[in-house]
């Protein structure tokens, strides 16, 4: 016997429904970039009213600078977790750079220069990239500190070891717009890792060599 009772429409709580907005916006800063968000493009992606995107980012570029801190934010938490139990320092570096270093990462690697280029203009991008850049510089840093105490590394300075990295990593990052790319010789695109084994007193080859491990 079908049940007199309507269903009723179950409402998200807050924290959730600006989670979700945030999500669909990373999603189309990745895919497209952090110029095709606006509140009604990510109102038709979630189906809802551009009044409910509002009401929780009056202004879009608040909402730019949230999707793209949740979605640096998020690969750096893939790339260098912070809790690193499990593998050696070495093996993390290795890993951090067999994704950093390959196609899965070239949205991201877009999406840096997208933002770095747009925060000229926007004040609230500006502010967020820069607590990106301090977020992923001190991640890596904190990583090479380890690998210094655990003898694994050689570096007088483990931040200055960690800049000199991802400057070149950053470096790397542009070529992502060519479409000759995979013309690159070898050597170019080894150019972070040979770098952080020259910094870090490694053997050449040897975080080559721990990703396979």
């Amino acid at each position: 016997m079908p049940s007199s009772v309507p269903n009723k429409r179950i409402r998200k709580s807050p924290a959730a429904r600006r989670a979700e907005i945030v999500a669909a916006a990373s999603a189309v800063a990745l895919s497209e970039g952090l110029e095709c968000i606006t509140l009604r493009r990510i109102a038709e992606e979630l189906a809802v009213r551009p009044g409910l995107i509002s009401h929780y980012f009056p202004a879009v570029e608040d909402l730019v600078a949230e999707a793209y801190g949740d979605a640096v934010g998020a690969e750096l938490d893939a790339l260098l977790p912070a809790d690193r139990a499990g593998a050696s320092p070495t093996r993390h570096l290795a890993r951090f750079f067999a994704r950093a270093t390959g196609p899965a990462f070239d949205d991201i690697s877009r999406l840096w220069l997208n933002a770095r280029h747009l925060s000229r203009y926007r004040p609230a991008l500006r502010e967020r990239v820069a607590v990106q850049e301090a977020a992923w510089r001190d991640r890596l840093e904190s990583l090479i500190r380890d690998g210094v105490e655990q003898g694994e590394f050689r570096t007088d300075d483990p931040m200055v070891a960690a800049i000199q990295i991802l400057v070149v990593l950053d470096g790397l990052g542009m070529l992502v717009n060519s479409a000759d790319t995979e013309d690159d010789p070898p050597a170019v695109r080894r150019l972070p890792i040979t770098t952080a084994e020259r910094e870090l007193g490694l053997a050449e080859g040897a975080l080559t060599a721990a990703d396979t491990d």
